[in-house]
């Protein structure tokens, strides 16, 4: 396998909406390369981009895929990826590792939803742009109400380079303002034939070319200065403002093709190749410590691992970019996540599925290897001797949580490992274990994300798994003081139990003045494991309670308080004060007071004005402006407390309270409200007191599941 220097590679992501034609022109690519002999087509379920049976029964790209051509002495590595927002996770490690992004729009429906939502995840990474307006060969093409589109949206750096004589059934000639030629296709597609750009469309080429020269003068004086001095400037100095513009993000150069029909796919190609950034001309990559890592060929081996793949024969396969340095197989690097050490004991590339062996790789290359045993995703591998960590990828936090469990009790253990391994492939799937509602909770980013996670749990593990709404964590507390006492007495042959505790609770608030009438022996506070504070006051005079029998007065109130008396949910922020009761030399021991404790708080808690308090999220919603009234309505049919609304470009970002409750699958909601659009993010505000009458209904519906248990 040729092995090709660092200057001579290109790494490119192919980004865009459901259905724009991202796997037909990566096969395409391939194909007009050489590198296959036969073009796949989705339908058929045959291109090599496409490869998982969960894609072929989709019909659609599930997993980002690895390919790589060679187009005129260059390498262009090509990531191909989903462009549904619930797949997420495959987008943005594509994003990070590569150095140019090519966004495809379809040509009959414009800058969609989904082209919406890529755009905001590329801006985080700041990535050199080109956009290939595509499908123009569909009936309904319409080229320039869709660069009329992407200028609305994306701005003024988008800059026409070539425009289609004609659109539709008919579509076989491209203008390129670049070349200042038309190019001319077979029905079949493939190498074009080149012209003179016809009188009828000489005024519009030139003056489009114009406002390209412009944008390409704009962006270096010395180019500048060559503009006004001759008016013009050559095709080569235009290649290096174009780049010069593309670095900064002032141009983004818009191409037309046909994907399906193999037209404008090489001239793309050639464009990447003599214009598009290769690694060591992009900045230097970010480190955790602030520093900064320049992507050169004599620096030291650094890898970034940006995917995970499980195959059942080969094991865990890991792909990396090659960030600095030369890789070899036989290297020994050094995890600097983890301080674990290393072998790369094979090194290849990857075309879908195909595996092609190489010596090495170097700085700015796209490979892979297999078994590394402590090296998961968006970990930093390195020679030993140095400390480089990459900064990490930044995965959104989950939209949608819910509950699995087997629909089988004995797949349990089988569920949890198959979930941990699904991990491993997919960082924006989370697990966690709810203690309180004894619940794993099972996040992902929306309907469609944990429907294909169920799809793979069955069809790869076997394992049957059923989906639920979370429990929410209430909170239990008190509003008033309230005293009470209680005896536990048992006597049944032999040593009995005695313990007579008598209490008095209060609500606990930060700063609040000590107890008074009564004298403190003793005061403990106490951080609960699940939020808030237990203030326990030992006031025990005259040795009525032995001091050695107050630590089990205090677990079996802390007992209580881990089950609270309204409906089993943790109490929180109470202050005890133990200030009387009665032993017996020969009954009392540690089980009686604890349940004396116990018994006592339980009484007191409910003559307190006992309140539930429910857990309150402060959230974001990113909605269009024009259909912010139709979120606010359901907003506040949602108890929410609006705190006020921000413009955002063509967005308005309101910001609320909302109850946990009124949350369960909100994104599922707002994405119908928003034609998938809107988009939310949460976190936790503070517990708030319910309303008496959803407290009663709350309350009626524990008692419900108690009878039913």
């Amino acid at each position: 396998m040729k092995v090709f220097d660092a200057k001579h590679i290109k790494n490119i992501v192919l980004l865009g909406s459901h259905g724009c034609g991202k796997t037909t022109l990566a096969e395409t690519m391939l194909f007009e390369a050489g590198l296959i002999q036969r073009r796949g087509r989705v339908e058929d379920k045959n291109t090599t981009s496409d490869h998982h049976d969960l894609e072929h029964e989709r019909g659609s790209s599930v997993y980002s895929t690895v390919l790589h051509t060679e187009w005129r002495n260059f390498k262009i590595n090509i990531i191909d990826t989903p462009g549904l927002d619930d797949l997420v996770g495959e987008t943005m490690p594509a994003l990070r590792v590569a150095d140019t992004c090519v966004l495809l729009l379809n040509a009959q429906h414009g800058v969609e939803v989904g082209t919406d939502l890529i755009w905001e995840r590329m801006l985080h990474f700041e990535r050199p742009v080109i956009i290939g307006v595509n499908q123009l060969d569909h009936p309904n093409a319409d080229f320039d109400g869709t660069v009329a589109q992407a200028k609305e949206h994306f701005g003024s750096a988008v800059t026409v380079m070539q425009y289609p004589v004609e659109q539709g059934d008919g579509f076989h000639r491209i203008i390129d303002l670049l070349k200042m030629t038309m190019y001319v296709f077979k029905d079949a597609g493939g190498k074009p034939e080149k012209q003179p750009i016809p009188d009828a469309e000489k005024e519009r080429a030139e003056a489009l070319h114009k406002e390209l020269v412009e944008k390409a003068a704009e962006n270096d004086e010395t180019l500048m200065e060559h503009y006004f001095d001759k008016g013009e400037l050559t095709e080569d100095e235009m290649r290096i403002g174009l780049k010069q513009g593309m670095m900064k993000r002032t141009c983004f150069p818009v191409f037309c093709l046909s994907a399906l029909r193999n037209m404008g796919s090489g001239r793309l190609m050639g464009f990447i190749d003599n214009v598009a950034p290769c690694a060591l001309e992009m900045p230097a990559e970010p480190l955790v410590d602030g520093e900064t890592l320049a992507c050169t060929v004599d620096g030291p081996t650094v890898l970034f691992t940006f995917k995970t793949t499980i195959e059942p024969r080969a094991g865990h396969i890991t792909l990396f970019k090659v960030m600095s340095g030369e890789v070899k197989e036989g290297m020994d690097l050094v995890n600097d996540n983890n301080g674990s050490t290393e072998r790369i004991n094979q090194l290849f590339i990857v075309d879908g599925k195909e595996r092609k062996q190489v010596e090495r790789l170097v700085a700015g290359d796209i490979g892979g290897t297999i078994k590394l045993k402590h090296t998961s995703t968006a970990h930093t591998l390195h020679t030993p001797g140095s400390a480089i960590k990459l900064q990490p990828i930044p995965f959104p936090e989950p939209h949608l949580r819910l509950t699995i469990k087997a629909t089988d009790q004995k797949q349990e253990e089988k569920l949890h490992a198959a979930l941990l391994e699904i991990q491993k492939e997919d960082p924006t799937i989370t697990l966690t274990y709810s203690r309180e509602t004894a619940e794993q909770i099972i996040g992902g980013q929306g309907e469609l994300h944990l429907d294909l996670l169920k799809w793979k749990l069955n069809h790869h593990y076997k394992v049957d798994a059923v989906f639920g709404s979370p429990r929410i964590p209430y909170r239990e507390t008190i509003r008033k003081p309230a005293e009470a006492s209680y005896r536990h007495k048992k006597q049944s042959g032999g040593s009995g139990q005695f313990g007579e505790v008598h209490l008095k609770i209060e609500p606990w608030y930060e700063g609040m003045p000590e107890p008074t009438g009564h004298s403190i022996r003793g005061k403990e506070l106490h951080e609960l494991p699940t939020g808030g504070i237990l203030a326990f006051y030992n006031c025990i005079v005259g040795g009525v309670i032995d001091n050695k029998f107050m630590p089990s007065i205090l677990k079996g109130i802390l007992g209580k308080m881990d089950k609270g008396p309204l409906t089993g949910s943790p109490a929180r922020d109470i202050r005890v004060i133990v200030y009387d009761g009665k032993m017996h030399p020969v009954d009392s021991n540690d089980i009686s007071f604890k349940i004396a404790g116990l018994m006592a708080f339980k009484e007191a808690f409910m003559h307190a004005s006992p309140q539930l308090m429910e857990p309150v999220q402060e959230i974001e919603v990113r909605v269009p402006a024009d259909l912010l009234g139709d979120v606010m309505t359901d907003l506040q049919g949602r108890r929410s407390v609006v705190l006020g609304i921000e413009a955002q470009g063509r967005y308005q970002i309101i910001k609320a309270h909302t109850p946990s409750a009124e949350l369960d699958r909100y994104s599922t909601t707002l994405r119908s409200l928003t034609q998938g659009r809107g988009t939310y993010s949460a976190r936790f505000h503070q517990y708030a007191a319910v309303s008496s009458d959803l407290q009663n209904k709350l309350l009626q519906d524990h008692k419900e599941e108690e009878v039913t248990a």
